[in-house]
């Protein structure tokens, strides 16, 4: 991966896995990366300009072309969900990166993505039972 940039938007609330290091692994070599690490406000407001939807999503993956892309991470929502399903907020923050990776690579929902998606999530040593998409 020739650049993986991670841009903050709030406050750091404790340690975040380590999205390059992930991403190089998902995503094709020559793929630029920017990841932001946002809360509430923007991530709706970005939900609502590019995707018509009024929902506060928990991540968002932009394709910008075939070998570049944005991930928008709304971490706030993603603690509250790590509480709801009992996992760490690591576990959740790092499922949700790698479900936005697979859509960047061009994976749409179902059974293949779900897949790919739990076999990585077992090399970066989460447990994907009790995570949901």
């Amino acid at each position: 991966m020739r650049t993986c940039v991670c841009t903050r938007t709030i406050r750091n609330r404790g340690p975040l896995p380590d999205f390059c290091s992930i991403a190089r692994r998902v995503l094709p070599h020559d793929y630029e990366l920017s990841v932001v690490i946002c809360a509430h406000t923007l991530a709706q407001r970005m939900n609502k300009q590019y995707r018509n939807k009024t929902y506060t999503p928990n991540v968002l993956a932009f394709p910008l072309s075939k070998s570049h892309g944005e991930v928008f991470l709304n971490v706030r929502k993603a603690e509250r969900e790590a509480r709801t399903l009992g996992v760490s907020t690591h576990a959740c923050v790092t499922h949700l990166f790698i479900h936005a990776l697979l859509h960047l690579k061009g994976h749409d929902h179902g059974v293949t993505m779900d897949r790919e998606e739990s076999a990585l999530l077992k090399k970066f040593n989460i447990n994907p039972k009790g995570l949901v998409n």
